[in-house]
């Protein structure tokens, strides 16, 4: 095998990962990993890192897509030698734990992995809710928000930080520099649609920002909307037509099966800015504890989503925070509708199909 560049294996030690084949065990105790060991490309049962071999020449690979002429993703928990791919990891599905049980276990899992993390070199971006408050409150490092003037991430990450006790940073975007980034970020994921591009943009634009504060590590809290329930479609389940599934648990499954793809584009726009993820709370600990939570404790009865992560985090979080009700960072950004401004001021009208797709897409002729 060939690696076209960038490091051999990703997130562990080859001692870890060859333990994981051993046992086939899923979630052994690490925050995710991919690479080459002993002749097969490996990529954990979450695909928390990104890796993909060349279409037609597996032996050829890189974690960075733009690496290769035609790029294609290994699938998570997959093998791959030569031409041979096998499943070698699946999610487990545990039996439901009380709910009581499912609260302190989750606390006790999110709060190893936070606290594992060395805070040298490190910054925390900070929205203001409950995923980035737990890392606030329990990680020594300063915290950076992203966002256009006037957006909810500004307003709410001031309040909390002042709740806190802590200083923030404040990273406001204008379209000047959301112009500029496009492109960049479009090539760094090797995406152009509309929703891609939208979530990657704050992410690296405020990498740089901490990159060039002299910061080498970004502490995210990607993870916890899938794993304790953070969307409404899951609320709604099995009524939305957006999920499949018959039930919470079900529901929650299915997007957690979905993170893979997601991650691989976070981790590359972060990459692209210039630092590395740093990501807690996809800790194999915390995936474990999660997946064992009942159905109520991902929502309560009256729709209260991420109930377990909430409750758990009460210690260390004013209940402002902790039950706070938080956009996504493309929304509560603003990034998303200034993103469509622009596409509409450079003559991609709502009208057509995907017309913010079709700007991106235009900026890298």
């Amino acid at each position: 095998m060939t690696p076209a560049g960038g490091t051999t294996l990703q997130g562990a030690d080859e001692t870890t990962v060859r333990a994981a084949l051993d046992a086939g065990d899923p979630l052994p105790g690490s925050r995710g990993f991919a690479g080459a060991v002993d002749g097969r490309l490996l990529r954990d049962v979450l695909g928390r890192y990104p890796l993909y071999v060349e279409r037609g020449d597996p032996t050829r690979w890189s974690a960075d897509p733009g690496d290769l002429e035609a790029p294609e993703p290994v699938p998570a928990g997959h093998a791959i030698r030569g031409a041979e791919r096998e499943r070698v990891w699946s999610l487990p599905r545990p039996e439901p734990v009380p709910p009581g049980d499912g609260v302190d276990r989750v606390r006790a899992a999110v709060g190893a992995a936070v606290d594992a993390v060395p805070t040298a070199d490190l910054a925390i971006a900070f929205s203001g809710g409950l995923d980035s408050g737990i890392l606030a409150a329990r990680l020594d490092a300063p915290l950076y928000v992203v966002g256009f003037p006037g957006s909810h991430d500004l307003e709410a990450a001031r309040e909390a930080a002042d709740l806190l006790g802590v200083p923030l940073t404040e990273v406001t975007l204008d379209h000047e520099t959301l112009e500029a980034a496009v492109p960049r970020v479009a090539r760094a994921i090797g995406r152009t649609d509309a929703m891609d591009v939208s979530i990657a943009l704050p992410l690296f634009h405020l990498a740089e920002v901490v990159a060039a504060d002299g910061y080498q590590r970004l502490a995210v809290g990607q993870g916890a909307d899938e794993l304790f329930g953070g969307y409404a479609k899951v609320a709604a389940a099995p009524e939305d037509p957006r999920v499949e599934a018959d039930s919470v648990r079900g529901a929650r499954r299915e997007l957690v099966e979905a993170l893979p793809a997601q991650l691989a584009r976070d981790v590359l726009a972060i990459r692209a800015g210039g630092v590395e993820p740093v990501r807690p709370l996809l800790h194999d600990g915390v995936v474990a504890a999660a997946l064992a939570l009942p159905g109520e404790s991902i929502v309560g009865p009256a729709g209260e989503r991420k109930r377990a992560l909430r409750r758990a985090a009460r210690p260390w979080l004013p209940d402002r925070i902790a039950f706070r009700e938080k956009k996504a960072m493309q929304y509560g950004s603003l990034v998303s509708r200034e993103l469509d401004r622009l596409a509409r001021q450079a003559g991609f009208k709502r009208r057509r199909p995907d017309h913010v797709g079709a700007y991106v897409a235009s900026t890298l002729e």
